[in-house]
């Protein structure tokens, strides 16, 4: 079976995090710090606070824009539920909107309509998904027009760009996931970008039990430190991002070329797409069918969503809006399949030539 997502990690990744643990400073300490610098220079910020997950990236994100209790903050419905979730753990309220057809991203339209209607929401919550960066232009004018600020989840967008720049760097705050599947791992962990100095520090006051000083505690915090031997490996996987990333590019690019199915909708090839999934969308209610032949051809895949957020069960207490008309056809279509840089180009041609077939 060639499996939907494999983590690219080598030799130089490994003597990294054995040399840590040889010098017996494993917790979060100076080679954390460095990989937030590195990371945070590499996207393009000033700050860079390193986390355990991607969720707590965005929790803390969310927090240290002072973000709580009865702020309503407007997202997209079409991501993984911890989008939704990090708003829910600062105590505010997800306002969600429809997405667009072609990139599974929120629409701009929807957010300029939805401040309009409610001009008390305060922030909003974009998800690069797939790797495809969002309408940046369009939104930050939004935004900027609308004065709420912008938070970006880039939890699937390591090195996407739109227009030269890089995720990541068009918010008030961003949060990245460092999670075994994604375009570059440290195991687990994740890391809050910011420009703004009073954000990065309420961020590293959060992180590590409200702390300043040792044992002084301005604050209710949480331990979300990475740690030594986590960032250890971040490092090497950052230096090879940029190979990793056009190894995706590549393989979709050959996807693109060759699948000639009628019963596809085929991504586009667009500029600045990273491609953490090739996201295909399987049409004339065929995906079940779809999938049991990938299996049957040995072709590992995911369907990434099946739900909406807001349709979640976890979330029927809060009695969210749930029809969203492109979702609703979307949830019903996708599926994804291998992309991941350690496929061969034999791999890749068998799956052009399984999904040819089907």
């Amino acid at each position: 079976m060639i499996s939907i997502a494999k983590p690219n990690v080598g030799a130089e990744e490994k003597e990294a995090v054995c040399k840590i643990i040889d010098s017996g400073m494993i917790a979060c300490g100076k080679v954390t710090e460095a990989f937030e610098e590195e990371f945070s220079s590499y996207i393009g910020t000033k700050h860079g606070i390193a986390t355990t997950s991607g969720t707590t990236a965005l929790e803390v994100a969310i927090k240290s824009l002072g973000i709580g209790k009865g702020d309503k903050v407007l997202t997209t419905a079409f991501s993984f539920i911890a989008t939704a979730n990090a708003i829910l753990y600062s105590g505010a309220i997800p306002v969600f909107v429809d997405i667009e057809e072609d990139s599974y991203n929120i629409d701009p339209d929807l957010i300029e309509e939805k401040l309009q209607e409610q001009p008390e929401i305060k922030a909003v919550l974009i998800v690069h998904l797939f790797g495809l960066p969002c309408q940046m232009d369009r939104i930050k004018e939004i935004v900027d027009r609308h004065h709420v600020m912008l938070i970006e989840d880039c939890a699937q967008a390591h090195g996407a760009f739109f227009q030269e720049k890089k995720v990541g760097s068009f918010g008030d705050a961003a949060a990245f996931s460092f999670y075994p599947t994604k375009n570059m791992t440290t195991g687990e962990g994740g890391i809050v970008l910011t420009n703004h100095d009073d954000v990065a520090k309420k961020a590293r006051l959060l992180i590590n039990h409200g702390m300043e000083i040792r044992y002084h505690h301005k604050e209710i915090g949480y331990n979300y430190r990475m740690t030594n031997m986590a960032a250890a490996m971040g490092q090497v996987q950052l230096s090879k991002l940029e190979k990793f990333n056009e190894r995706r590019r590549a393989n979709a690019d050959r996807y693109i070329c060759g699948i000639h199915n009628t019963k596809i909708i085929m991504p586009e090839m667009s500029e600045g797409h990273v491609f953490h999934q090739f996201t295909i969308r399987v049409k004339d209610g065929l995906r079940d069918r779809f999938t049991a032949f990938l299996e049957e051809n040995g072709v590992g895949y995911g369907v990434f969503y099946p739900l909406s957020m807001p349709e979640q069960e976890c979330y029927k207490q809060y009695g969210f809006e749930t029809h969203f008309p492109i979702v609703d056809c979307i949830k019903q279509e996708v599926v994804s399949i291998p992309v991941h840089p350690l496929l061969t180009d034999e791999e890749v041609d068998m799956i052009i030539s399984v999904i040819n077939r089907f």
